[in-house]
């Protein structure tokens, strides 16, 4: 179930109560948070998660959303779909969108933690998430692989380059704590995010145009 009333314009009460829930739905998962904690933590009424959301569930699917449009709304992917642009620049600009979606550090922690908990634990509210927010995401950059690789590659093929150039970028998020004991001197700062993005550019870019000369 979706909210009543688009996260893009929320009033003050549906901002705490998505801030709230974030927090609380990260530190505890779905089926452990209840209602009646998210509108203490938010001080609201109760009755106003049934009034903007529907109930907790659309409240649920309502956070995830937000968590990844206020990510989009940083940083956009408006340059992607220029395909008078080089493929190779509109890759860069997609990568740079994730690495620094991933490593936003004025971002609340929960809505990292959310996610990371979400692909642990799925609920019947990714799929909304993916069909409304992901999918789309990912057919950008699928015209951007199948631009690099050329009309002669296959689906799987295009599916599981998609697939490697998102794995280096979430590797790096989710193995942090390993990554930094292996090599304690690779950091996170926003310098060091910006040379892991043109790293990972390079690397793909290279990687799809061997690909696509092997043909």
């Amino acid at each position: 179930m979706y909210p009543r009333k688009s996260t893009a314009v929320c009033t003050e009460t549906q901002q705490r109560l998505l801030e709230a829930a974030g927090e609380v739905f990260a530190a505890q998962g779905f089926q452990k948070t209840t209602v009646r904690e998210i509108c203490r933590r938010a001080r609201a009424n109760v009755a106003a998660v049934n009034y903007h959301f529907g109930d907790k569930e659309g409240l649920y699917a309502a956070v995830l959303e937000y968590a990844h449009s206020h990510a989009l709304e940083k940083y956009p992917l408006l340059q992607t779909e220029d395909e008078d642009l080089p493929a190779e620049q509109r890759l860069g600009t997609f990568i740079r969108h994730v690495i620094f979606s991933l490593f936003d550090e004025g971002a609340p922690a929960w809505r990292s933690k959310l996610m990371a908990r979400e692909m642990i634990e799925p609920t019947a509210a990714l799929d909304a998430v993916v069909a409304r927010m992901i999918r789309p995401t990912a057919q950008r950059l699928e015209s951007i692989v199948r631009a690099i690789l050329g009309a002669a590659a296959s689906d799987a093929q295009v599916r599981l380059c998609q697939l490697s150039i998102i794995g280096q970028c979430l590797h790096h998020r989710h193995a942090q704590p390993v990554i930094q004991r292996l090599f304690p001197q690779q950091h996170y700062g926003p310098e060091e995010v910006k040379l892991l993005a043109d790293h990972i550019t390079r690397f793909s870019c290279n990687a799809l145009k061997g690909l696509a000369r092997g043909q």
